[in-house]
């Protein structure tokens, strides 16, 4: 072996600082990025294993508080809203500043949450992509923000580009928790609607958009994180199928 000469290495960080700070920024974790995350489960049936690993996989930001909270055996919208309830009125979980929904029939990847923590800084909400189930599955991207009056047409996918819309699945969705705390809002927040309004006409919509659709006309603002990527899984179906 020759001989070295050994110089002083500051290391790949060091050497580009500015690259650094930037990236650190971008990334947000140097904040504080609390989070407490809900989880409707059905109930009367296991978790399938494949949906456990990738919760297990999921990579929180490294030294933040990180809670999961399962609502078992409730309605959807109830389930999200009554436990959001909780949420606000509990000294501290009311202080974490993101609320995290995910169901037990989503697979997020495990740098998930860290590209949502980075997402949302010019957003209220932001969700993982991900598609309704079956051969004519939709991207769960609603309505383009541009166009009025607001609608909640299914949108194309712009590929790994965050994509503003007017709103979003709950598969993996991330909320400011500060929203919440609007005086406006209309409880229960996350209401399945099937009703026929006099002078209106029907209201069909799931608990998601019905939320969506309030926090919207408040002036909140969402998109959907294309870069991530969530399986939404048939849990019944023997090959373990994932749309």
């Amino acid at each position: 072996m020759k001989p070295q000469i050994i110089m002083p290495e500051v290391g790949i960080h060091n050497a580009d600082l500015e690259s650094a700070r930037t990236r650190l920024i971008q990334g947000d974790s140097y904040r504080d990025c609390s989070t407490v995350c809900i989880i409707p489960t059905r109930g009367g049936r296991s978790l399938h294993p494949r949906v456990v690993q990738s919760w297990f996989n999921l990579m929180p930001p490294m030294n933040q508080k990180f809670a999961r909270l399962f609502a078992t055996g409730m309605e959807v919208g109830d389930a999200y809203s009554q436990t959001l309830e909780q949420i606000l009125a509990n000294p501290e979980l009311s202080k974490w500043k993101y609320l995290l929904t995910m169901e037990d029939d989503n697979l997020p990847p495990p740098d998930g949450l860290l590209r949502l923590l980075e997402s949302i800084q010019n957003y209220d909400a932001v969700g993982g992509l991900y598609w309704t189930k079956g051969p004519g599955g939709q991207p769960m991207i609603y309505g383009d923000p541009r166009e009025m009056p607001r609608n909640f047409r299914p949108q194309l996918v712009v590929p790994d580009q965050v994509q503003p819309c007017n709103g979003l699945g709950m598969g993996f969705t991330l909320f400011r928790m500060k929203m919440f705390k609007n005086k406006n809002i209309k409880w229960p927040l996350f209401k399945t609607r099937q009703e026929w309004l006099p002078g209106q006409g029907t209201a069909n919509m799931t608990q998601d958009l019905a939320a969506f659709q309030q926090l919207a006309g408040l002036g909140y603002k969402f998109a959907s994180d294309n870069r991530v990527k969530v399986g939404h899984m048939e849990v019944d179906s023997e090959e373990g199928l994932v749309w």
